[in-house]
């Protein structure tokens, strides 16, 4: 499983047809389309049913027809692998990439990226916080931003 991606949790039961709340930690909503398999510690769920709630996501997943079986999947990390879409910047790949501004100038590594609602933010080992509204291009472990003048000064 070192290979997995997460890409969401289950919160807790909803009804009594054995429904879970997922958070998804992807903006990637085919994940908890129906057919899709998802995987956790204790083996495969395989998602029957599922629709926006709340800002969340109701799912049914195969063999859980009530509310006891829904209940101990509570707190489930959801994985699935990596999936291939070199148009999209992609989390994993992102962390330890070098920075560079636009004129080739090092800036860091990325340590992390953080979740923030305007734009996620690529956070620099230096401590440094960039969002990737700025990002331009992402090839070969480069990241090439074009930042405003000062951003990274402390």
């Amino acid at each position: 499983m070192t290979d997995l991606l997460e890409v969401g949790r289950i919160t807790k039961p909803h009804g009594i047809r054995g429904e879970v709340v997922v958070v998804l930690t992807t903006d990637r909503t085919e994940r908890v389309a129906p057919g899709a398999v998802l995987q956790t510690k204790t083996g495969p769920l395989t998602v029957e049913a599922s629709r926006p709630h709340q800002g969340h996501w109701l799912v049914a997943f195969a063999g859980v027809p009530t509310r006891n079986d829904a209940e101990g999947l509570r707190g489930t990390v959801l994985l699935a692998e990596r999936m291939d879409d070199p148009d999209e910047l992609w989390v994993h790949e992102l962390i330890g990439a070098r920075v560079v501004d636009a004129h080739g100038t090092a800036l860091g590594t990325v340590d992390a990226v953080e979740d923030n609602p305007a734009a996620d933010l690529l956070v620099l080992e230096s401590g440094g916080l960039i969002p990737v509204t700025f990002v331009e291009s992402f090839a070969h472990g480069t990241v090439t931003v074009d930042i405003p003048e000062g951003l990274l000064d402390l």
